[in-house]
């Protein structure tokens, strides 16, 4: 095969052997960990003057989590959220919120940013009404983000605060974003649903696309395509829903020449 391909650090341990098989070189990415902000102040601010916020966005399941967990603590109960507009990108972050009993007003179906932006857009009624609406987003730290761009530019005002960080190997991930943007990563095999969650958090969940554009994909099911679907990767499914037949749909692909 003679492919790098990238890999989670919890996928059974017959797809790396089966990838190795191959002749394949399998790596993993580091281990997701996520953490508590290292300083709390931010967030807390952001909760105790909730009422000068008009839309609460979620992108992922450990931002409802930390942030619902922080809101709580400070004394808050959820039905004070009523008063806001709530919205939800990814299923993960759907469910953890209604698992919380938070309502939910708009769910884009989509992490591109430009998608995002665009239901958000025509839910509020135009781009000019977006100039009067103030978001708050609870997140992990990132030093891009397309989507607080796109809402500054149509002149909202948006506070992106830190809820929570990942806490993964660093150097690790330093190694991970050197190999992908230097071309050293030929595919990414997907085991799981979990899987392509696990890898946007570590690497963005609304920039995941962009980041991996030009590196093959590759689901065991639909379950697992679906899910990568949703952050605009374009996988390719086995034949059957089993590792080997992924497997062997990478081999394929390679002995082909299709890159």
């Amino acid at each position: 095969m003679g492919r790098t391909v990238l890999i989670a650090p919890t996928a059974p341990r017959e797809l790396a052997s089966e990838l190795e098989r191959q002749g394949a070189r399998v790596i993993t990415w580091p281990k997701i960990e996520i953490a508590n902000p290292e300083n709390l102040t931010a967030l807390d601010e952001a909760i105790e003057n909730l009422f000068g916020y008009d839309w609460l966005a979620f992108r992922t399941a450990h931002g409802v989590e930390f942030f619902l967990r922080r809101f709580q603590q400070l004394g808050h109960e959820i039905s004070e959220l009523d008063s806001l507009r709530v919205g939800a990108i990814g299923e993960a972050t759907v469910a953890k919120l209604e698992a919380s009993q938070v309502h939910i007003d708009l769910i884009p179906g989509s992490f591109s940013p430009d998608r995002v932006f665009a239901a958000i857009e025509n839910y509020v009624g135009g781009r000019a009404a977006l100039g009067r609406l103030n978001f708050l987003m609870p997140r992990a730290s990132a030093a891009h983000d397309s989507l607080r761009d796109l809402l500054g530019e149509a002149e909202a005002r948006v506070d992106a605060v830190v809820a929570y960080r990942n806490v993964s190997n660093r150097a690790r991930l330093a190694q991970l974003n050197a190999l992908i943007s230097g071309g050293g990563i030929d595919c990414l095999a997907f085991d799981s649903p979990s899987s392509v969650r696990d890898l946007a958090e570590l690497l963005d969940p609304l920039e995941l696309a962009t980041i991996i554009a030009g590196i093959q994909s590759f689901s065991p099911d639909e379950g697992t395509t679906r899910t990568a679907n949703e952050f605009g990767l374009r996988p390719h499914t086995g034949s059957e829903p089993t590792t080997r037949s992924m497997v062997d749909a990478i081999a394929e692909r390679s002995h082909a020449g299709d890159r």
